[in-house]
């Protein structure tokens, strides 16, 4: 009994022995190292954190206007992500938020939406001949702090403005009509949030005009539209002067607008919303003789138009929305036509933003003649028009001749201000018309949807065929080319993708046709392709010369045939592009899908190791022998 219970004593300090040899040999330098590598990790992914919790973190509540803004723009944050809309701050911008005008137009009457925007007219290729009329309608704040905003909603082509102030809070929406181009509507709903009656200045639309006249004419019975009555209209004529270089030439002005009461009283928490329709119409340059002439026949026709504006808005909120709803179908129709780019965090790339805000602008600036209802006073809508516009949109032969426009950094100019958006609407109709698209353009703002989206990928109508010209060093990123119009009852859809092999692909497939269509990659060397609803895939392919990378077309045999014309020596398919480019505009930098922190890490990481690795090799082989067999021999 006293031996076994020797033997388990010694068996306990022998197990004892060897746990402390361990710890204080190799496992403990270890056992330091993973400790070490542990607090690396936790300095490197910890601390920044923390770093901002400490110093970079604001506490504050926001104030009342920016709360009562917030809410205003809430039902427009998914829009603008998605680059459907644009939401911009008044003094100053918001971190993030780009700094595009903010403007409302039909390719008739266009403004900036701003309280002191002056009214213009169509001159030359763009809406950039401003007239001394100021149309819109705003609330006087006197004194006291306030946030002001505007969202413009490119797919239906409304423009909404927001103002919060102590107190009450105002919503402004307006639009120029895409059916009714002479019509400017301005819609304002101000709310009272204090439980006392207030009495709210209006600022209302200023004429300044050279040599105008104003005139009212009282409505026979007062027309009710929204919560307001009008029992009057006012009349305002002149004329301004189209160029300096002819003062012998003058354009004769009519406008006609309802006639409003400077003062509005809200409620206790009360809302009152204003519904005003203004009618603008315009003559071309005439002789300064003919200008009485011609004055009168143009109040005629703007006050009938008045008159008929108002019969179709008096009764109930819905002929008011269903107004609006026209001008929205509108809009939804042209971007049936359209653009889609994958999103590039490189440096200065082009994204849908930008390229969305400059297809709102240039169409802005553009009518839609085959929308247009049939209007005396501007001469549209007749069925001659409507059939001239049908011809133009089918005849797009030699549209676009020239490079792929999302290279033409001039053509994606800033638009901060009225005189830049102008500016490079005027290039976009240059370039558009000089590189064969005339025809399109001669269509409306359909055509012109139509040029910009073939522009974009250097597709071009040529005899008997549609091909795009884009060179495949360009196609690092994916591309969706909506409803191109190959004829009138034909639209072709492209897509360009890039795989994980860094190849980039094409998809073709028809949204709707009216016959067989065919399709051949570059060279047209294989078996045409019968296109169908589905997607045909086609690789990119490089030619020797360089010639379209896709060629589609109703002729079968001018398909079998196009190979011996363009006489290519080689075809080899695309090389794949560069990691590092498709990184850099997959996630802004060439490290790849983890941030450059991550990378820093590991690094430190592995410098880490290998020194205290070389530390302990140094240590295991470098002690006195002695030390070294005291510690693995039995004592």
């Amino acid at each position: 009994m006293l031996f076994r219970s020797a033997k388990n004593k010694f068996e306990a300090v022998d197990v004892i022995r060897r746990l402390k040899r361990l710890a204080e040999g190799t496992v403990t330098s270890y056992r330091r190292l993973f400790v070490l590598l542990l607090c690396v990790c936790i300095v490197f992914y910890m601390l920044p954190p923390i770093f901002r919790y400490l110093f970079l973190s604001t506490n504050e509540e926001k104030d009342v206007h920016s709360v009562c803004m917030d809410d205003r723009l809430t039902p427009y944050i998914l829009q603008n992500y998605e680059y459907d809309a644009n939401i911009r701050h008044v003094a100053p911008l918001l971190e993030g938020e780009r700094d595009y005008t903010p403007y409302a137009g039909n390719g008739y009457i266009g403004l900036e939406v701003s309280h002191d925007a002056a009214l213009n007219i169509k001159h030359g290729r763009a809406m950039q001949l401003p007239i001394r009329f100021q149309p819109i309608v705003s609330v006087l704040q006197m004194g006291g702090a306030e946030k002001e905003a505007t969202v413009v909603e490119y797919l239906t082509g409304m423009v909404h403005r927001f103002q919060c102030y102590s107190g009450y809070f105002v919503s402004y929406t307006l639009y120029a009509h895409r059916t009714q181009p002479n019509v400017l509507m301005q819609e304002l709903q101000i709310t009272n949030t204090r439980n006392m009656v207030e009495n709210i200045e209006l600022i209302l639309p200023r004429n300044r005009l050279p040599k105008s006249t104003v005139r009212s004419i009282p409505l026979g019975a007062p027309v009710q539209i929204g919560m307001l009555s009008y029992t009057e209209l006012e009349v305002i004529t002149g004329n301004v002067q189209p160029s300096p270089d002819d003062p012998t030439k003058l354009i004769a002005i009519s406008i006609v607008k309802p006639k409003l009461e400077p003062t509005v009283q809200l409620r206790k928490r009360g809302t009152v919303r204003i519904v005003y329709p203004l009618i603008v119409e315009y003559s071309k340059p005439v002789a300064e003789q003919q200008l009485k002439a011609t004055l009168d026949n143009l109040e005629q026709h703007t006050i009938q138009a008045m008159t008929n504006l108002l019969q179709k808005l008096t009764g109930s909120l819905n002929s008011i929305n269903n107004f609006r709803q026209e001008h929205i179908n509108v809009w939804a129709d042209l971007w049936a036509t359209g653009f889609t780019i994958s999103t590039s965090k490189a440096e200065n790339s082009l994204n849908g933003d930008r390229i969305n805000a400059t297809m709102y602008a240039v169409l802005s600036q553009v009518r839609s003649f085959e929308f247009e209802e049939l209007n005396a006073g501007l001469g549209t809508g007749s069925v001659a028009i409507r059939e001239d516009i049908a011809k133009a949109l089918t005849y797009a032969e030699g549209c676009f001749d020239s490079y792929h426009t999302l290279q033409a950094e001039n053509l994606w100019r800033d638009m901060a201000t009225l005189t830049q958006l102008n500016s490079l609407v005027s290039s976009w109709m240059l370039t558009l018309e000089k590189q064969g698209c005339h025809n399109l353009i001669r269509a409306g703002a359909s055509g012109v949807i139509q040029a910009m989206t073939l522009s974009f990928g250097s597709f071009r109508f040529s005899n008997q065929h549609l091909e795009c010209n884009m060179h495949p060093k360009f196609l690092h990123r994916d591309f969706h080319f909506r409803r191109l119009n190959y004829g009138n009852k034909t639209h072709v859809n492209v897509t360009i993708i890039v795989k994980e092999d860094n190849k980039a692909v094409i998809n073709v497939a028809l949204d709707r046709s009216d016959r067989s269509y065919y399709a051949c990659d570059g060279g047209c060397l294989d078996e045409p392709v019968l296109l169908t609803q589905s997607r045909r895939e086609f690789p990119v392919k490089l030619t020797e010369p360089l010639t379209a990378i896709l060629y589609i077309t109703e002729d079968k045999q001018h398909m079998e045939e196009i190979h011996h014309a363009i006489h290519v020596k080689e075809v080899v398919e695309a090389p794949a592009h560069e990691q590092h480019v498709i990184a850099l505009h997959k996630h802004g930098h060439q490290l790849g899908g983890l941030p450059a922190l991550f990378w820093v890490s590991v690094c430190a990481i592995i410098i880490v190791f290998h020194i205290f690795l070389c530390k302990l090799i140094i240590k295991e082989y470098c002690e006195p022998s002695d030390k070294l067999r005291y510690r693995y021999n039995k004592p």
